[in-house]
């Protein structure tokens, strides 16, 4: 059986046509080489070819290529190249672009002003523009009966994240696919490492998105239309967060979720050192993340990118019931002075009393006097003033994004937040964020695992009737006892 192997770097190849050479290419049907057939490998392998277009997209052969072919063979050098990989990251980039769009509508109001004209005037183009435009994603649903759309959604990230990533800050390098058993259960802390930047993130983002526009936003046809109208974008979001853990063998089995759940939880709290590798430490991994921001210009570009959460704090804040109508930048203002004060509280119940010596016993008494003056002042605020409960879930839509904003500009300048002094506030913050990212992860992981017959469902998805019915009987035999690797 004839299969072929992309490589991620082909500069002998450029080098060779540049020169006006020829370039044979010589299969052997006998011949096979055996190829990923996990989605984790198969992830790292995409992550791999994807981050060498990136390099290709950057370098001078393909600028020169470009100079010398016709239009014809520039075609086909484009679409047998770095092409597809550019019009799959256009392609995530395009959804981006219009959920933000829609958002600003939902802010702005421009959304019913738009819906009101068309209604006067009589035009229903307009209305059609506004709605169709989710046909943009619509590729997204068309198998979205079989898990394959699931699939494919989900390497459409993969794809996406490292061929940006290479576009921004350059420096692809080789990662080791393995060749591994691939129905061995792989452990949700390892899938998190794996995933959490290049998917859960980006998901979790879109999602934010799409509850802002559903909660702010005007729709004609009321909520039945909203559901049509954001279906496949939710698709996408059910899709990067998940797969990881619907193609997981055992993915839904009760002692595995539980054993899953004592890693995850001793390796997002193990302290990194010196030698400690990434897959024992949350420390270690973390830093090892932040290892491709090397260059001023990517740091530049990356403040640049960032700086579109600040989108949800400017927009929610003048929509709470207790700011009314009031526009003014005062606002704006006032809210950062209440992020601030959170950002305080949040420093003094992550004071480490290894550090305040002798002070521990003060040190409980303030965090235990803070936290009564806390709850106090909501419940006050929520009584004298227009505060609502709607508006303390609003808030919370937008400071997140805000402070996920100061995380990645933390770690995009570095050296400076070291020089301040703040950089061990960072790591606990960002702690948080993927604790909380994590659990989010992990409760309908759990949920389901409630319910052995999704765990045979899956394992009759994933597998043969053959192996599924073995794996069953052998868990039958294993009784009580702690579940063999499978």
């Amino acid at each position: 059986m004839k299969q072929a192997q992309v490589t991620p770097w082909n500069g002998e190849g450029f080098n060779s046509t540049l020169r006006q050479g020829n370039i044979t290419h010589h299969e052997y049907i006998q011949v096979g080489k055996g190829r990923d057939v996990g989605l984790n490998q198969i992830a790292l392998f995409e992550g791999k070819v994807a981050g060498g277009n990136g390099e290709q997209v950057l370098s001078r052969d393909v600028y020169r290529l470009g100079q010398l072919f016709d239009f014809f063979r520039m075609l086909s050098f484009y679409f047998t190249t770095v092409g597809y990989y550019v019009c799959t990251m256009m392609t995530v980039l395009t959804v981006y672009i219009f959920l933000y769009g829609r958002v600003y509508l939902a802010f702005s109001g421009l959304d019913r002003g738009i819906s009101r004209y068309a209604k006067l005037t009589g035009n229903t183009s307009l209305n059609a523009v506004l709605n169709a435009q989710f046909l943009a994603v619509f590729s997204f649903i068309t198998m979205q009966l079989q898990l394959c759309s699931v699939f494919f959604t989900f390497s459409l990230g993969t794809r996406t994240h490292y061929f940006g990533r290479t576009i921004l800050h350059g420096g692809a390098k080789y990662r080791a696919t393995g060749r591994g058993f691939v129905v061995q259960h792989i452990k949700f802390a390892e899938n998190y490492r794996l995933y959490s930047r290049s998917h859960f993130v980006k998901a979790l983002e879109v999602a934010l998105l799409l509850i802002v526009y559903l909660a702010y936003g005007y729709i004609e046809g009321g909520g039945f239309s909203a559901v049509l109208l954001t279906l496949s974008s939710w698709f996408l979001v059910i899709s990067w967060l998940f797969a990881p853990y619907i193609f997981n063998p055992s993915g839904f089995e009760w002692q595995k979720t539980v054993e899953d759940f004592d890693d995850w939880t001793s390796w997002l709290l193990y302290k990194g050192g010196v030698g400690v590798k990434g897959d024992n430490s949350w420390e270690a991994w973390w830093e090892e993340e932040q290892a491709h921001i090397q260059t001023l210009r990517g740091r530049i570009l990356e403040t640049i990118l960032s700086l579109r959460f600040l989108i949800f704090q400017y927009g929610i804040v003048y929509k709470l019931h207790l700011t009314g109508k009031d526009t003014s930048v005062a606002i704006y203002g006032f809210s950062w002075v209440i992020l601030v004060f959170i950002v305080m509280i949040f420093k003094i119940f992550t004071l480490s009393p290894k550090r305040s010596g002798n002070f521990q016993l003060m040190l409980r008494f303030v965090q235990g006097v803070t936290s009564i003056g806390l709850v106090l002042a909501v419940a006050l605020v929520v009584f004298f003033t227009d505060l609502s409960i709607a508006d303390l879930f609003a808030s919370i839509l937008a400071f997140i994004p805000t402070g996920w904003l100061i995380i990645c500009l933390s770690i995009t300048w570095k050296k400076i937040v070291r020089r301040l002094g703040l950089w061990d506030s960072v790591r606990e913050f960002s702690r948080m964020y993927d604790a909380g990212m994590g659990m989010i992860l992990f409760a309908p992981v759990a949920l389901m695992s409630w319910f052995p017959f999704i765990s045979t469902f899956q394992s009759r998805l994933l597998f043969n009737q053959a192996f599924s019915r073995g794996l069953e009987i052998s868990l039958i035999l294993a009784g009580n006892k702690a579940n063999v690797d499978t």
